[in-house]
């Protein structure tokens, strides 16, 4: 379907309707659950942004309609990650709920060049998305590398009141002077583990072996075919780097802002073999809020056996500050 939001005309077309003149991306695509649809946002260069969507279901007694949920993967992911539990999840409990392929990633267009884009492109096509196809100021939800992506957010676009938010969630996030830090500490004070992180990441052999994949991920308990599952969807989802992490870290730290309008919620994991709690704490004092960290789950939280934990932490906080 097309459609026009106010700032200009927006190309969405289901993948029902569109697979007979669509190539997919990915050789597997992710098979979507019952409610979801598989939209395609036009950015403003032309390139086709992949949404995964799920509608709301209406809860009994709701006066007010919650805001939606805008949802940021990060490395070696895409929108399907959010769409295995988080999605169903919220929408259950009553929030319209979109997740992102950032360009390169997943189903979505890729642009020229060797790299998918820089903090300031991602986080501009998050911004064309909310302007055009939300209507109320949604919260901005960011998985690790997704989670410094929202980070430049709220420091550069949020002021513009099209790109207004309710609220934004750090999952696991890379803390805002980046992941050179976090590097730094396990060579000196964890170099095993440091050295599985290059080998799992920078030399991706989490794309080839099963347990580096699933210690880097997820935790110990998490069942060996669902750690399968998740690493072929990992070695698909990303047809070029999310940045080129030299001019990233170069432009790091993200910029503060005195007394952000945008209420902050930081949530870590216990169990996170690639964000570590010095990196979590971090986070937290960056916006002056108490980061919460989540017993008995791991860097992949929202594809984690206890997903849920993650999930219903931030659903206790959007109820009781959004």
């Amino acid at each position: 379907m097309a459609g026009v939001h106010g700032h200009g005309y927006v190309v969405l077309a289901s993948m029902a309707s569109s697979s007979t003149n669509r190539m997919t991306k990915m050789p597997l695509p992710y098979k979507l659950k019952q409610g979801q649809s598989r939209l395609f946002h036009q950015l403003p260069s032309g390139l086709k942004m992949e949404v995964i969507h799920q509608n709301k279901n209406p809860l009994k007694n709701q006066s007010t309609s919650p805001p939606p949920l805008v949802f940021i993967h990060g490395s070696f992911h895409a929108a399907w990650c959010w769409a295995e539990h988080w999605l169903p999840f919220f929408s259950q409990n009553g929030f319209d709920s979109y997740a992102l392929s950032l360009l390169g990633q997943g189903e979505s267009d890729a642009p020229d060049g060797s790299v998918a884009g820089s903090l300031q492109t991602h986080a501009a096509d998050i911004a064309d998305f909310i302007q055009k196809q939300t209507i109320l100021s949604p919260v901005l939800i960011g998985h690790s590398f997704g989670g410094l992506i929202v980070q430049y957010y709220i420091a550069n676009l949020e002021k513009d009141s099209s790109g207004k938010l309710s609220g934004a969630v750090l999952v696991c996030s890379v803390p805002p002077t980046g992941n050179s830090g976090l590097v730094w500490r396990y060579l000196f004070s964890k170099p095993v583990a440091a050295f599985k992180v290059t080998m799992s990441l920078a030399a991706k052999g989490f794309q080839t072996s099963l347990p580096l994949c699933k210690e880097t991920f997820f935790s110990e308990g998490m069942d060996d075919h669902l750690v399968l599952r998740y690493q072929e969807l990992m070695k698909e989802s990303s047809r070029m780097p999310l940045f080129d992490l030299r001019k990233l870290n170069a432009s790091l730290p993200v910029a503060s802002v005195p007394n952000p309008s945008t209420k902050v919620f930081v949530m870590g994991a216990a169990d996170d073999f690639i964000v570590d709690a010095k990196g979590l704490e971090e986070t937290g004092s960056f916006y002056g809020v108490q980061p919460v960290c989540v017993e008995g789950v791991a860097h992949d939280m929202m594809l984690d056996s206890s997903w849920e934990k993650g999930a219903e932490q931030i659903l206790s906080w959007i109820k009781r500050v959004v």
